[in-house]
């Protein structure tokens, strides 16, 4: 088991995705990259108005 298959299973392990089926797995993992796509897009448009505003 190399690196990238540790860490998979423990992911799988930790979030209890080992019981679910295959179609239940991809909509969650699904609905979780949606959910980190949304925290660092507005996450980086925060951060650049800050600096915007604070460097003008």
């Amino acid at each position: 088991m190399n690196w990238i298959q540790r860490k998979i299973y423990l992911y799988n392990v930790t979030f209890g995705l080992y019981m679910l089926d295959w179609w239940e797995r991809l909509l969650f993992n699904t609905l979780v990259l949606v959910l980190m796509w949304f925290i660092c897009y507005n996450g980086f448009r925060y951060t650049s108005d800050f600096y915007r505003r604070v460097l003008h």
